[in-house]
């Protein structure tokens, strides 16, 4: 598939193409047959001042999307979402939790509204962390005004715990990093799994600091995530019945669509309440292992839904680990450097080079031939 902003661009990109070179407009892959892919969605750490503005000046319907979760989050937050995005004047910046992963939230259930417009149907769901909130969502099990409530008193609890906890990513597996952390007796714990060799640790900052130098002094490259919340540890603990409080209006549903569970490992069957979104802040991120159940329950698409890729290369390794029957693909949606139109229609493109079914007639207009449909204005 070819992408281009005009006639030349994208002769070029099909001479590429032809040729086997290098293009930026060349798209390339492996379709084994058609394939429904799986959205991910990723927590904190994908944010980046000026995400999605380029598809907020140009997509109908992610604009719409955006409006109707800013009108979500307005009984729950003291800021407007359009506003934070654009970085208008007075806006609060993408510094604290209570406004990253509400906004984070809302630019990722857009997008997946926006992949659905194109005819990209989810065939299931899973998300990590506080993605999980943007994962319900998307799969039926909350209501938008439900999820916005969600993600923005949780993001407003964890204010309680800045300051006194960070993280650290680990390119050890799970059983290292417990026997790494073991020494400081419960004030480190592991936080997340995202993959065979990607462990985070969550705990006290001078047992972090000291857990740096360990690593350092034996090899291990560890590096701080630059958070300064011990989510997933043991500091959560003191928010269980504020969260309790705070959720007890939610009116959650079994999933429409099948929800893999990073509390759990494995699907969930059951409507996702108030005593499971505390177990998503305290207990450890299982993505590792959702990523293979997904993977041993014959997925073989994965979106990354984020307006930048953090859970590719941990998903990517889990796959490289796991034997399966057929090759699988991780894709993305947007990146730090591409936040536009042309990069989603570029992702557009890799998911249907990868076999992903995609309704052309909406994208590029009933007119437009398109494959499938001949016109005499193009060769046989």
């Amino acid at each position: 598939m070819a992408v281009g902003e005009d006639r030349d661009e994208l002769i070029s990109a099909l001479d590429a193409l032809a040729s086997g070179a290098s293009h930026g407009g060349a798209v390339r892959g492996t379709a084994a047959a058609p394939a429904q892919p799986v959205f991910v969605f990723p927590g904190q750490g994908s944010q980046w001042a000026g995400m999605a503005l380029g598809l907020l000046d140009t997509s109908e319907v992610f604009r719409d999307r955006i409006a109707a979760c800013g009108r979500a989050l307005a009984p729950h937050v003291d800021w407007d979402l359009e506003d934070v995005l654009r970085d208008a004047d007075g806006a609060p910046a993408l510094e604290t939790p209570d406004v990253v992963q509400p906004v984070l939230w809302a630019v990722m259930v857009s997008l997946a509204e926006l992949w659905r417009s194109c005819g990209v149907r989810p065939a299931a769901v899973v998300g990590h962390s506080q993605g999980e909130i943007a994962a319900a969502v998307v799969a039926g099990a909350l209501t938008l005004e439900d999820g916005a409530r969600l993600v923005a008193r949780r993001s407003a609890l964890l204010l309680r715990l800045s300051g006194r906890g960070g993280m650290v990513s680990l390119p050890l597996p799970e059983t290292e990093a417990a026997e790494r952390v073991a020494p400081w007796d419960g004030r480190l714990a592991v936080a997340a799994v995202n993959g065979p060799r990607t462990t985070v640790v969550a705990g006290d900052p001078d047992a972090l600091d000291a857990l740096l130098e360990a690593c350092a002094a034996d090899g291990v490259r560890a590096k701080r995530v630059r958070v300064d919340i011990a989510s997933h540890s043991a500091q959560v603990e003191s928010l269980q019945g504020e969260l309790a409080a705070e959720l007890a209006a939610l009116a959650p549903a079994a999933p429409a669509i099948p929800f893999y569970s990073t509390v759990t490992g494995g699907p969930l069957d059951t409507p996702p309440d108030a005593a499971y979104w505390y177990g998503n802040l305290r207990r450890t991120v299982r993505f590792e292992q959702a990523s293979r159940r997904l993977l041993a329950d014959g997925h073989r698409v994965f979106i990354e839904i984020s307006p930048h890729p953090v859970l590719v290369y941990g998903l990517q390794d889990t796959i490289d680990d796991t034997p399966a029957p057929a090759p699988a693909a991780v894709l993305t949606t947007l990146t730090r450097t591409e936040g536009g139109a042309r990069r989603f229609l570029t992702s557009l493109g890799e998911a249907h080079a990868h076999g992903v079914p995609v309704d052309w007639g909406t994208v590029l207009g009933e007119g437009a031939p398109r494959p499938g449909r001949p016109t005499p204005a193009l060769p046989t």
